[in-house]
């Protein structure tokens, strides 16, 4: 089981997608839910607890999460000295990577970072000078020993060019992404009206998609390498394993659950605070027992439901776009399903000629790479 460990709801940074949106969205509430929006800043529960609720299962896997997770750079160190976990992963703004020693980032399989492409882009959507620091960063904890996965991971709304973003962070002088990962800035707001969504998703966001999947094989048969751009890995990777039937990709509600700062756990860190949703606390709980959440309507009764998955429970449950403007997000996802789709004969014929593998499709899943955007 993996589970997001919500260290802070505190943030440092004022994103144009998060910040800027709940500032927007300040009068809009969620009807028909329950949520506590008074949870405490910090972790309040006994690190002691998590190592008992966490020891109940020998692949129990930690993400550091927040708000910012590194803000809480002792209470990361004090549960990673302290909790029986296979793995630990940290998903980060990486502004304060610089401030956790060496000996506990090398301790961590997987860094997710916060970085949206370029940094005329990235600091566009987070605020100036954040790209160069946390490139910077990036430079010291590679210089510093650590050989895990450092995953970009992309937030990706209308100032987004997806193709040449994308490229931009395999192949440049600043620091070259061994993997990434995006999630589109969809249906998480009630912000359609104010968005121009339709256009670009339809002219720049899906022709882009598919460019990216041609590139993404042309790879393959140029140089032997499967580039880790996750979307697609996880895609592929069903299509040619022939599992054309899955849960969310995310694993949310059914693998990959989240602890908030008071212990209750959720199906998902966005649905911090909704009540509705709670399914236990660490002092009681069985990691490997928790109550199962899964999408409904109109996903369940989709043609790509097998290999989308649903998406985004968080989403699916709040519905705060629209069904008419979801069907945007829906068409994206279609999109990318069948661009991979279209590409799978020939990636099926470089597997067969011994040019790639198919273990290089393979990758360590719902460590907060979506998979599907």
């Amino acid at each position: 089981m993996l589970f997001h460990v919500i260290l802070t709801t505190e943030y440092n940074l004022k994103c144009k997608y998060c910040f800027g949106e709940a500032l927007e969205d300040f009068d809009s509430v969620f009807y028909g839910f329950d949520v506590d929006y008074s949870l405490p800043k910090r972790i309040g529960y006994d690190v002691g607890l998590l190592d008992k609720f966490c020891g109940q299962d020998s692949d129990c896997v930690l993400v550091f999460y927040g708000g910012e997770p590194l803000l809480c750079l002792d209470d990361v160190k004090r549960i990673m000295d302290t909790v029986r976990a296979r793995r630990f992963v940290v998903q980060t703004n990486g502004l304060h990577l610089d401030g956790l020693e060496s000996t506990y980032v090398n301790r961590l399989s997987v860094i997710l970072v916060s970085v949206d492409g370029d940094e005329g882009l990235t600091d566009f959507y987070r605020g100036r000078g954040v790209f160069r620091k946390v490139v910077d960063n990036l430079r010291v904890v590679r210089r510093n020993g650590f050989s895990g996965e450092v995953i970009a991971r992309m937030t990706v709304m209308e100032e987004t060019d997806i193709y040449k973003q994308v490229l931009w962070l395999l192949n440049n002088e600043e620091f070259a992404f061994s993997a990434v990962h995006w999630q589109l800035n969809a249906g998480f707001w009630s912000d359609f009206e104010r968005r121009k969504f339709k256009e670009w998703s339809e002219k720049s966001y899906n022709p882009g998609i598919r460019r990216l999947v041609r590139f993404w094989v042309d790879q393959m048969e140029k140089r032997g390498a499967v580039l880790r751009l996750y979307p697609f890995l996880g895609v592929a990777q069903s299509l040619l394993f022939g599992e054309e039937k899955s849960l969310l990709r995310c694993g949310a509600g059914w693998i990959n659950y989240a602890i908030q700062t008071d212990g209750y756990i959720v199906p998902c860190p966005s649905m911090w605070g909704m009540r509705d949703f709670y399914l236990g606390h660490i002092s009681t709980a069985d990691p490997l027992r928790l109550k199962k959440v899964y999408v409904g309507e109109p996903c369940t009764n989709c043609k790509i439901f097998g290999l989308c998955g649903g998406r985004c429970l968080y989403a699916n449950v709040t519905r705060r776009w629209s069904p008419e403007a979801y069907k945007l997000v829906c068409r994206t996802v279609e999109n990318m399903i069948d661009a991979i789709k279209a590409e799978t004969p020939r990636i099926r014929q470089l597997i067969k000629n011994g040019k790639i593998k198919m273990e290089d499709f393979e990758f360590m899943k719902y460590v907060g790479c979506e998979i599907i955007p």
